[in-house]
């Protein structure tokens, strides 16, 4: 994607099964969990380049004993900067301690991290906010070991506003006015609960003060707590905890639109964003990991014991399809197949653009995460060009002379590495004039391969709002003068905001809402922006589940194809010498690539919850009235 989107977290948890020193004997180390810890995020840094976090819990420490540690990091490297504050401070405690080398029950009792539980979480910095108070794990602490929360996930929730309100209802007085705060809160409060309700019965039952606790640990009901905390959730999550006496639990939302794998054996239980990292970290095959039911968690007790239970009813599972197209690891082997798809599926349209003139047509990407998509798309494009050779020679037959054969043969697709990212090149001054000249630089370009008859197709993977495009990627292609420059995005349009983890809350933003509203601009209709902002404010009152997107009617006069010209249009100024096309993949062609991730209300507004009507008509009003604050 050209346009970077700022937010998509990713989350790992490990719990290992087995005492420390049975990794300590197998694998050479008691450290095992905490060094696949560091695997499992650093194979998850797609998901997040601005924060990152990392708890871990010991299990059976004695009072007085720490058993709870956190690292959280802003830095540039913010996972590399953790593990390196982890290993500082092991290094230093087994430097001056060297007799605890080999000795797992000492080092577990000195050295800080060394324990069964590990949560890990990487992320992007959310709207406004990117200090590291704001990163997780989160922490609520008491001197109730039960009580003690450790909590981190991938999510947005739409209806934060009522759930604080019920929070604020009950008596508490939560510390800021956050969704992760709220939820965790919201968790914090049926679990005292639960442990008030045990701790009393357990005194009926005869036990003393100091019995109740192992026993309260037992008989935790994590899962019903679960289904109370989370009974009026409105979004998409992937929820990880951790309980300081050893429960600990990842919990899905019931349309499956945050993802979550899991991978068990009698030595670990560890859980993820991706399917790949947990293959990669663990060595185990694909049919080895497995998919978290939407609406269900996985919960592991003290005890070991490791169980999926349906917490919430699930919904028709509508599984985040930007988490294909985009953010999830390409080297899940059925997500490559699906980007692949995606670059094939766009072939008829571009041969349509090109006149079926392979010959004068350079092919390429941009950027490095449309590369599978661009091999489908020449898969595809070989396929033509194969089938045209064929039906020519057989055609000839009898009169074709062997250097015919061989020029026929000869022709071929053209591929070529156009653009290439200079990471180094840092756009450091504000000031717009300066900073624009900058950032048409950003990318280098390959020179001398395109010629003045040829077509530059470049495959992108998604476009939000063509910034980048408009500024340095089209500007940098027509330097090498091409007759035609076309840009395939094998994403369909995006034309409305995520309120679920992805941070695009905002609808004026939107590349396509732009070239929308220029069209009713164009056509005399822009009454239609009045009438929707009214009937958008009307519904303010109304309950989640009787509020309608209205803002579909901003798009339901034109056709698709309209829209997409007008965007060229939009991307393109005077200096502009080529012509520019730009060519998006049909929804129809996104669920047939990704049938199994069919949340598609990016593209389509068709949002899987009650709450994401309410906010997208809540990004219009902002539009509208000029806000710039967050729909959610």
């Amino acid at each position: 994607m050209s346009d970077a989107i700022q937010h998509e977290c990713g989350i790992a948890h490990i719990r290992l099964l087995k005492p420390l020193d049975f990794y300590k004997e197998k694998y050479g180390t008691a450290f095992y969990g905490i060094n696949k810890m560091y695997l499992i995020m650093e194979k998850q840094h797609n998901r997040g380049q601005d924060g990152a976090g990392f708890a871990s819990i010991k299990l059976d420490m004695q009072p007085g004993e720490r058993y709870i540690s956190r690292a959280r990091s802003i830095k540039q490297q913010p996972i590399q900067d953790i593990f390196d504050q982890i290993n500082t401070r092991i290094n230093h405690l087994l430097t001056q301690n060297p007799e605890i080398a080999n000795d797992v029950e000492s080092q577990k009792k000195m050295v800080p991290y060394l324990g069964e539980l590990m949560l890990g979480h990487v992320r992007y910095g959310t709207f406004g906010k990117n200090s590291v108070e704001s990163v997780h794990p989160f922490l609520r602490q008491n001197n109730w070991m039960h009580r003690n929360l450790i909590l981190a996930g991938n999510f947005n929730m739409t209806n934060v506003k009522s759930l604080f309100k019920n929070l604020v209802e009950i008596g508490q007085h939560p510390k800021e006015y956050t969704d992760t705060i709220t939820i965790m809160e919201k968790i914090g409060h049926f679990l005292d609960d639960a442990v008030s309700k045990l701790y009393k019965k357990l005194k009926k039952e005869g036990y003393t003060k100091m019995e109740c606790s192992p026993l309260i640990a037992e008989r935790l009901n994590l899962k019903k707590i679960l289904t109370k905390a989370a009974k009026n959730w409105d979004g998409g999550y992937a929820m990880a905890g951790l309980l300081g006496h050893g429960d600990s639990f990842v919990l899905r939302d019931p349309s499956g639109i945050r993802p979550a794998y899991y991978y068990k054996d009698d030595e670990v239980v560890v859980v993820a964003s991706e399917r790949p990292v947990i293959q990669t970290a663990f060595n185990v095959d694909f049919e080895d990991v497995h998919e978290l039911p939407p609406g269900c968690a996985i919960i592991t007790k003290k005890s070991g014991k490791t169980s999926i239970n349906q917490i919430l009813k699930p919904l028709e599972h509508l599984a985040c399809s930007f988490e294909r197209i985009y953010f999830s690891r390409g080297s899940d082997a059925e997500i490559y197949q699906e980007r692949k798809l995606l670059g094939k599926l766009i072939v008829p349209e571009v041969l349509k653009y090109i006149n079926y003139d392979i010959k004068n047509t350079v092919f390429s990407y941009i950027p490095n995460t449309a590369e599978t998509s661009f091999f489908g798309m020449i898969e595809r494009v070989e396929e033509f060009l194969n089938k045209k050779k064929t039906e020519h020679i057989l055609k000839g037959t009898r009169t074709l002379s062997a250097d015919k054969v061989t020029q026929i043969l000869s022709e071929h697709t053209r591929i070529e590495k156009i653009a290439i990212k200079d990471v180094k090149l840092r756009t450091f001054i504000t000031e717009d004039s300066s900073r624009d000249d900058l950032v048409a630089h950003v990318y280098d370009v390959t020179y001398g391969v395109i010629k003045a008859e040829d077509n530059l197709v470049i495959i992108d993977d998604s476009i939000v709002r063509g910034t980048t495009l408009k500024k340095s990627i089209i500007k940098m292609m027509d330097r090498l003068s091409p007759k035609q420059i076309i840009v395939v995005s094998s994403a369909p349009q995006i034309r409305y905001p995520d309120c679920y983890g992805i941070d695009m809350a905002n609808l004026e933003g939107l590349v396509a809402f732009k070239a929308a509203l220029s069209l009713l601009r164009d056509s005399n209709r822009y009454h239609i922006v009045n009438d929707i902002y009214s009937r958008c404010k009307s519904q303010a009152d109304l309950p989640d589940n009787e509020v309608e997107n209205f803002v579909k009617e901003i798009y339901a006069p034109f056709k698709p194809q309209q829209i997409s010209d007008k965007i060229a249009q939009l991307l393109t100024d005077e200096s502009i010498n080529a012509k520019v096309k730009i060519i998006f993949q049909p929804i129809e062609n996104l669920h047939l690539a990704c049938p199994k991730n069919l949340g598609d209300w990016y593209f389509t507004g068709n949002y899987p919850t009650p709450g994401g009507n309410r906010v997208v008509n809540r990004a219009f009003i902002n539009f509208f009235e000029g806000n710039k604050e967050r729909a959610y």
